[in-house]
Parts: C-alpha cells; sequence; structure tokens
C-alpha cells in the first residue's frame, strides 16, 4: 500500500520537477482566503456572541477548515492528475452514497428549509459540496474521448439524472444550477451536440417552472417577485434582499470602515455566509468590492490560461469545469444580493462561511494547481475550442 501510494506522488516527477504550479494562480488564492478571513471576523462577531457567546466562533472553526483546505490542496496539487481519472467514477459514487444519507433520519439535517447536511460524530458535512468536485471529475473522464457516442450521452443523462434527483429531493435548486452549467460547459467541449443542450436546458427550464408553480414552491416563487418589485413583501419574502442593498447603498465609494457595519448587527441574516459580501460593500465600499471581483475574475483568467496549455483533454475538461463550477457560484451569490438574480443560498467561494465549502474548493483548486504544473509543449495561448470534428 505504501509502495502504490508512494508511485503516485512520484510518477511523472521528472517531467513536472521543472514546471512549478502557476504562482499567480496560487498567490490569487491566497490573497482570496486571506481576504475570506478578514472580513469573515468582522462580518460574524455579532451574531457569533449572539448565539454562541463567543465573537470568534465563525473564525474559529474557519481556520480549522481552512488548514484542513491548505493541506488538500497541497496534497492534492502533488498527485498526479492522470490518477483521478482511474478512480473517477468510484468517486462519485462514494459521494452519491454520501449524498443519500441525507435522508436518513438521525443523521440528516434540515437548514434554512433543505435537507442538505448529515452529522455524525458532532461533526457537521455538507455532501452536495464533495458531489460538485466528484461530478466534474467523473465528467471530465467520460468525455475524455473526442467520438461523441449514443452510449456516451445515456451514461451523461443517468449519472446527471440521479444527481439532479438527489438535488431535487433535497430540495437546492442552487447547487443543482451549478452543477448544471459544470455539467453542459464539460459536455460542450468534449464534443456533446448543440441539440442534445437545447433539449437539455429546455428540461431544466420547465423543472424550474415546476417547482416554481407547485404549493410547496411558494417561497421560491416570492424569490422571483422580489426580483422584480423588492416592495412585494418588504418584512418577509424581500426582506433579505432588501436588507443586503441596504448595506451596499449605505457603504458608497469607500465604505463605512472595516469592522463598522450596521446590518451585522442582526438586520442581515447569515452575514457569515450568503450575505457576506453585502457587509464587504458596507464596510469596504464600492471600490474595494469592484477590486474582490476583479481578483477572483483574475483567478479564473489564470485557470482559462491553464486549461489552453493543459497536456490533455481529461486535464482541460477538468479544469473547464472547475472553473464553470465557481463562476457560475460566484455570479448565482453576487447576482442574488445585488438583486440581480433570484436569491440561491449558495456562499461566496473562497470568502464564505463554511467547512464542506472551503475544503471542496480548495481541494479542487489544488487539482488545477497540479496540472499546471503538466503544461508540457503545449505553451502558446490558444482559444478554448470544442474538441470534436465535424
Amino acid at each position: 500500500m505504501l509502495s502504490r501510494l508512494r508511485a503516485i506522488f512520484n510518477r511523472h516527477k521528472s517531467s513536472s520537477a521543472h514546471n512549478p504550479a502557476d504562482q499567480r494562480f496560487v498567490f490569487t488564492i491566497i490573497i482570496l482566503v486571506a481576504v475570506g478571513l478578514v472580513m469573515l471576523t468582522s462580518a460574524s462577531s455579532i451574531v457569533a456572541y449572539k448565539i454562541y457567546g463567543d465573537s470568534y466562533y465563525f473564525l474559529t472553526h474557519q481556520l480549522v477548515s481552512v488548514v484542513l483546505g491548505a493541506i488538500a490542496f497541497w496534497l492534492f496539487s502533488k498527485i498526479d492528475y492522470r490518477h483521478w481519472r482511474k478512480i473517477a467514477f468510484f468517486l462519485l459514487l462514494c459521494s452519491l452514497a454520501l449524498l443519500s444519507l441525507v435522508f436518513v433520519p438521525g443523521l440528516g439535517r434540515e437548514v434554512n428549509g433543505s435537507q442538505s447536511w448529515i452529522n455524525f460524530f458532532g461533526f457537521s458535512l455538507q455532501p452536495s459540496e464533495i458531489v460538485k468536485l466528484t461530478f466534474i471529475i467523473y465528467l471530465a473522464a467520460l468525455f475524455e474521448n473526442k467520438n461523441d457516442t449514443p452510449q456516451r450521452f445515456k451514461s451523461f443523462l443517468l449519472v446527471y439524472g440521479v444527481v439532479a434527483l438527489l438535488m431535487l429531493l433535497q430540495p437546492d435548486p442552487g447547487t443543482l444550477f451549478i452543477l448544471t452549467a459544470a455539467a453542459f460547459g464539460v459536455y460542450y467541449i468534449g464534443g456533446g451536440k448543440r441539440r442534445h443542450i437545447v433539449m437539455l436546458v429546455s428540461a431544466g427550464l420547465l423543472a424550474l417552472l415546476i417547482l416554481v408553480i407547485i404549493p410547496q414552491g411558494r417561497y421560491r416563487l416570492d424569490r422571483f417577485r422580489c426580483l422584480f418589485d423588492a416592495s412585494y413583501s418588504p418584512q418577509q419574502a424581500c426582506y433579505q434582499v432588501n436588507q443586503s442593498l441596504i448595506a451596499i447603498g449605505s457603504g458608497g465609494l469607500f465604505g463605512r470602515g472595516l469592522g463598522e457595519s450596521r446590518q451585522k448587527f442582526l438586520y442581515l441574516p447569515e452575514v457569515q455566509n450568503d450575505f457576506i459580501f453585502a457587509v464587504i460593500a458596507e464596510e469596504v465600499g464600492f471600490v474595494f468590492s469592484v477590486a474582490l471581483i476583479g481578483l477572483l475574475a483574475f483567478l479564473f483568467y489564470r485557470m482559462y490560461i491553464i486549461a489552453v496549455t493543459a497536456p490533455d483533454t481529461f486535464s482541460r475538461n477538468l479544469t473547464v469545469g472547475i472553473a464553470l463550477w465557481l463562476i457560475t457560484q460566484v455570479i448565482l451569490n453576487i447576482g442574488g444580493i445585488i438583486r440581480i438574480l433570484p436569491l440561491t443560498g449558495v456562499p461566496l467561494p473562497l470568502i464564505s462561511y463554511g467547512g464542506s465549502a472551503i475544503l471542496s474548493v480548495l481541494g479542487g483548486l489544488g487539482i488545477v494547481a497540479g496540472i499546471s504544473k503538466q503544461r508540457g509543449a503545449r505553451q502558446v495561448m490558444k482559444p478554448l475550442k470544442r474538441s470534436y470534428e465535424k
């Protein structure tokens, strides 16, 4: 067993010894994590003291998660990315089994109307965060071959259908949307047919419509109504988005000052998680908020560079899938807070509080860092093209 592990770390070592990970990519991640810790300290202090009697409760737990995430990042960056292809299906099956445990009485825990957490031995875990990564690894392996066959499309539909069903049963439409965007992106660049994409998007829109109009989906309909008219239910359905807009507006250009947020005094819910960007905008203002978005955009740009210089189709698909996952999540989070998209309850990657989230994100970015070491001969930047043959 030890010899096998040693082989995983040492194989291809000679080819990558002189190719360190993309330094700008890694440095950007470090800055974003540091910014997240600073802003979490400020945003969560009041709610942490009220609930737990400790102003640094969320920060302490996040620090532990960041350390574990940093270890995962380092470990995954050392593992040759080719090994992920070999165990892709096994990892997906394990994560789906874990995701199914949220429905087991005594293990599953409901948070904000979604049965998406499991508790064991005093720890909480959100399996959907793990599924994001394993699902993308599986799809990257599935679409490594350029030839689009009916069997491959059936496999894609089957796996996507199982993941979508489990997400809808929780329900967790925000995570499902993120996985759908990443899945369709990998499917497209992996040679998928356009008509299949149109068909699947149409089916997804129909499913969303059903989720909104059914009696149990009244709160989802309210979120869409608040998107167009925030005065529709200012103290109930639209309360969260109204408070976030107040926070953003009161921040002005340069903010009230670090630690000086008013909305974090229990006016704005989930300030440590879904709405942390609103507190950032309030405390440090429009200029810094735009700079933070620019930093996230630069991270995605570096992932684009890594994708177009990736040594093979699998590593390219994997990098694109992870990038689409994070880009979609950033858009959903910030878009909901500034009221250009419905609220979905997804965290801001690398910034928001959440152990499962930071572990999965840093693990995925570690894989991308490992891919950046294996750039090989494809050093000239080229437009990212679909790999199927016309």
